[in-house]
């Protein structure tokens, strides 16, 4: 985890504030991110009502949805009973509580200019919560974010124009992310759950939500976490569960299902018997399991510093708040003369600053302490769109709102890293998908993959030496 050059920021306004100065930092400083993503929240409600309004809505699985949960509505609880225009019903029960509230609210999904707006709600939700992550670990500059903001095409289409579930569940995820980090385990771990029954693509960030467990939590509390995540799962199916639970399994989690060659974005180079092979099948699935095994011991040890530095922070911050608490008891027995006295002897001596800068410092850190959080699991689910089996244009959702992050976490120059993401966007938005888009596609993953790897092996190698160093001084 490089360490940030730039300071942060001191509160209150200077003199000076206006300068060319302060202007570099509101571009270059990750410290300075929140007025900047004020701004784009603002652009983004813009942005998205003229979307809706000028652009026209594209049906692709809308209609499907709506005949899916139709069935629900009537009574049906069977699974395999449960169709569309686009074939039977392949997500988890959370989909179709989801929906049959949609189904319900836009008028039998007629109203589809109401359920725009409704994901519009959504994507602003999503955005606010991404916002978050990037402010809390001071890690994306300002300009970084505005750029990439004025660039995601297909993004924007995928919320507003083409109503899919895989932001929905994308969107529980990041809500659990974020609750995560301010370490509200049990809600977390129910909204991840959540997120799960909508569409199982987030079972791909498990295996590190296990090993976060396992590391920032004792045995008995990681229990406890897998035990509302499995509880969500059986209370959300038990309808389908106890009509025909084969159908429901079968159906909502097929780990086998074939997908169709016509939509796949990353293998269009391969000819169709070979892309439906099951042999395919196995082999990405052993590659997924093998490289998660490279990665594992990295973002092991970035967890559990995570776990460890955690519990310093907070054990300082409380110091500091009990501090901060008994000067100013200290300073209500003071007489207003006495205070005033007081407050311009600490200016003339600038110790009244040092002491909020020496604040500031602390919550520096405690961001950059995040940073060790969220990267294990941004690269886990990168891993596994790695290697997916296929991947169709909605499921640029699965990882667009991490990609600026990794791209930063590289080490690479900044040209090469916009060149990457140019390149990913550009990957996406070629419609249908060419040999060379998909061939493009997974060069660009395999170099993310490569230089956040090579990042995670510098920092473990530097931490390993710092921690050879200190022993060497005990002994």
């Amino acid at each position: 985890m490089a360490p940030t050059k730039n300071k942060p920021p001191k509160s209150g306004l200077s003199p000076g504030f206006f300068t060319m100065d302060n202007l570099r930092k509101y571009v270059y400083d990750p410290h300075y991110l929140t007025p900047t993503c004020c701004l784009l929240f603002l652009f983004e409600i813009i942005l998205n009502i003229f979307i809706i309004e000028k652009v026209k809505y594209t049906e692709i699985d809308w209609k499907a949805y709506m005949q899916e949960v139709e069935g629900f509505m009537n009574g049906t609880w069977d699974y395999k009973e449960l169709k569309g225009d686009t074939g039977p019903l392949v997500y988890p029960a959370g989909f179709v509580y989801v929906y049959s509230l949609f189904y319900k609210v836009t008028s039998q999904g007629s109203n589809l200019y109401l359920a725009q707006y409704i994901f519009l709600v959504l994507y602003l939700t999503q955005t606010l919560l991404t916002y978050r992550i990037f402010i809390k670990t001071v890690k994306i500059p300002p300009y970084a974010l505005i750029l990439t903001t004025l660039t995601s095409y297909r993004i924007h289409s995928i919320y507003v124009l083409r109503l899919f579930n895989d932001p929905i569940a994308v969107l529980l995820f990041y809500i659990s992310l974020n609750l995560f980090i301010s370490n509200r385990w049990f809600i977390g771990s129910f909204f991840y759950s959540l997120a799960v029954s909508i569409k199982m693509n987030i079972l791909l960030y498990a295996p590190c939500l296990l090993v976060a467990y396992l590391t920032n939590l004792t045995l008995v509390e990681t229990i406890l976490n897998l035990f509302i995540c499995g509880l969500v799962q059986l209370i959300l199916g038990a309808p389908f569960l106890y009509t025909n639970p084969w159908s429901y399994l079968k159906g909502s989690f097929d780990l086998g299902r074939v997908f169709e060659h016509k939509w796949t974005v990353n293998y269009r180079f391969l000819p169709r018997e070979i892309f439906e092979s099951r042999l395919l099948h196995l082999g990405l699935l052993s590659c997924h399991i093998l490289l998660l095994l490279v990665f594992a011991p990295l973002l092991k040890r970035y967890l559990s510093s995570y776990a460890k530095l955690k519990l310093v922070t907070d054990q300082v911050k409380i110091q500091l708040h009990d501090e901060r608490r008994k000067r100013q008891k200290e300073d209500e027995k003071l007489s207003k003369e006495q205070r005033a006295f007081l407050e311009s002897f600490e200016k003339q001596i600038k110790g009244g600053r040092e002491v909020k800068n020496e604040e500031s410092k602390f919550e520096d850190k405690m961001s950059k302490v995040t940073q060790l959080f969220v990267l294990p699991f941004f690269v886990t689910n990168l891993i596994g769109i790695v290697f997916a089996r296929s991947l169709h244009y909605q499921f640029y959702s699965w990882y667009f709102h991490s990609l600026l992050y990794l791209v930063f976490c590289t080490g690479f120059r900044r040209p090469v890293m916009f060149l990457l993401l140019g390149l990913l966007e550009y990957c996406w938005n070629v419609y249908p998908s060419t040999d060379l888009s998909s061939a493009l596609l997974h060069l660009c993953h395999f170099v993310l993959l490569f230089g956040v790897y090579r990042q995670l092996l510098q920092t473990s190698m530097i931490a390993n030496s710092r921690e050879k160093w200190t022993e060497i001084q005990r002994k």
